[in-house]
């Protein structure tokens, strides 16, 4: 710190002066840090309270109802009785009715599957996926990618249309499998309102799928 013109200090004025400088400057310095330290907390808050955000609107969104997409056909089942053998469905594929003791298990199949062991999964609330053996490989993937949980999918060649997903009594027909209506019938019909055994699983039956 300089000296006042004119003005001698002592020794211990001198001392004291220093200190006192050293002091205002450390103080400066903390309340710098503290600033910076504050301004880093705040950045955190909200880019930490965005990212939750959007992870639970995502979570909301995934488990809330959605309204059915247009398109979709209501199948009348009256019965779904346990029989064995094979059973001749009204529908092309199925959506509901007399089927195995056995469900299939949920997944992706390359090869075609047992519609009596597929209907009893519709009962447990699992959505059914069918398509055609020359749909190309890319929209396969993209089929087979929505396997598991409660979705199963599988080829059949006398559908009426490249893909039919099915739900116990309802169904949809599609032309192209990135089509975003077929993830809205999973959404509406996976274990939805009009499954006779929801809740009850789609592992421990028939089949390995891949």
């Amino acid at each position: 710190m300089d000296e006042p013109d004119g003005v001698m200090l002592s020794k211990r004025q001198r001392q004291k002066a220093r200190r006192q400088d050293r002091i205002a400057r450390e103080r400066d310095v903390r309340r710098r840090e503290n600033r910076v330290r504050l301004l880093r907390w705040a950045l955190l808050i909200v880019f930490g309270g965005g990212a939750l955000a959007v992870l639970l609107f995502s979570a909301v969104r995934d488990v809330l109802p959605v309204d059915p997409p247009q398109g979709i056909t209501d199948i009348t089942v009256d019965s779904r009785g346990h029989v064995e053998g094979d059973v001749v469905y009204d529908t092309v594929p199925p959506a509901g009715g007399d089927h195995s003791p056995v469900w299939q298990n949920c997944g992706f199949y390359p090869e075609p599957i047992g519609e009596e062991n597929a209907v009893h999964s519709l009962e447990h609330g699992a959505v059914w996926i069918t398509y055609r053996s020359d749909l190309d490989e890319a929209a396969v993937q993209a089929l087979a990618e929505r396997a598991g949980g409660y979705v199963l999918v599988s080829p059949r060649d006398d559908l009426p249309s490249p893909i039919v997903a099915s739900a116990w009594g309802k169904q949809l027909q599609l032309d192209d499998a990135d089509d975003p209506v077929l993830e809205d019938f999973i959404r509406a019909f996976q274990q939805g309102p009009q499954t006779p055994e929801p809740g009850a699983v789609c592992t421990r039956g028939v089949g390995e799928p891949t």
